[in-house]
């Protein structure tokens, strides 16, 4: 029996996000995986479109949590380093790195997208929707940031996206049940090991301004420390980081 929550695929849907969503707003708890071969309306941060193509991932855990949002909203820390193992099973250890938040590159270029969404349910608990698209076989091209695809840095042909989808819903329960056992500190030094650009002289963009300053590591609430050129210390909590112009 696997060691993860059950998956159900589905050959097409508009997002496996809004199916999470759509499910838990009519009473269904999870945990669950719901998978799709392909996503007519899938979606990223901030509304940007993430398509999926037939040889794709796009999947997405939905549970329920007795946790308020903000802590519950680590679990993306624990999606990223799952899907990071992912990279390593394929490619090799050290393909990937991590980019704060939870951006998963592969060779430098993005390969992973991320998106956690949730609401209160009717008991008062909530409900939290995973979303995890991993490019296997096809890279989108126009866009902000390279892209890459498992497929590009592989001998042989990209896993099936079930078979991945194995691989990473064991990962994610691994690293999932560490951080309800030992809160986030593991899942903090886990993503520090692979992360990319600490130490780094970086840009945040924030929702309402820009700050330039070097990248000290995770807060202990998943927040990034960044040193300002002033020495002052900001966390950030919400927002895109760019090193190296990239």
């Amino acid at each position: 029996m696997a060691d993860h929550p059950p998956i159900e695929a589905y050959d097409e849907l508009d997002s496996t996000n809004a199916e999470a969503r759509r499910r838990a707003e009519a009473g269904e708890a999870g945990p669950v995986w719901i998978a799709a071969g392909r996503q007519t309306a899938g979606h990223g941060r901030r509304g940007r479109s993430w398509s999926t193509e037939t040889g794709n991932l796009a999947a997405t855990l939905l549970s329920t949590t007795d946790l308020p949002p903000a802590e519950a909203a680590q679990l993306s820390f624990v999606a990223a380093l799952a899907a990071c193992d992912l990279a390593d099973t394929c490619l090799g250890p050290g393909a990937a790195r991590l980019k704060w938040p939870n951006d998963v590159l592969v060779f430098g270029a993005k390969a992973v997208g991320i998106l956690v969404e949730s609401g209160p349910r009717p008991d008062g608990r909530l409900w939290l929707a995973v979303g995890i698209g991993v490019n296997l076989a096809h890279a989108p091209t126009a866009t902000e940031r390279p892209a890459t695809a498992f497929a590009e840095h592989m001998a042989s042909p990209p896993p099936a996206p079930l078979e991945a989808l194995e691989v990473l819903a064991s990962q994610f329960e691994a690293w999932r049940k560490l951080w309800t056992t030992q809160g986030f500190a593991p899942i903090a030094q886990g993503w520090t090991a692979r992360a990319q650009g600490l130490g780094e002289r970086c840009e945040a963009r924030l929702p309402n301004r820009t700050l330039t300053g070097v990248a000290e590591g995770l807060d202990i609430d998943g927040a990034l420390r960044l040193r300002l050129d002033d020495g002052a210390l900001e966390r950030i909590t919400a927002g895109d980081v760019f090193f190296g112009g990239a």
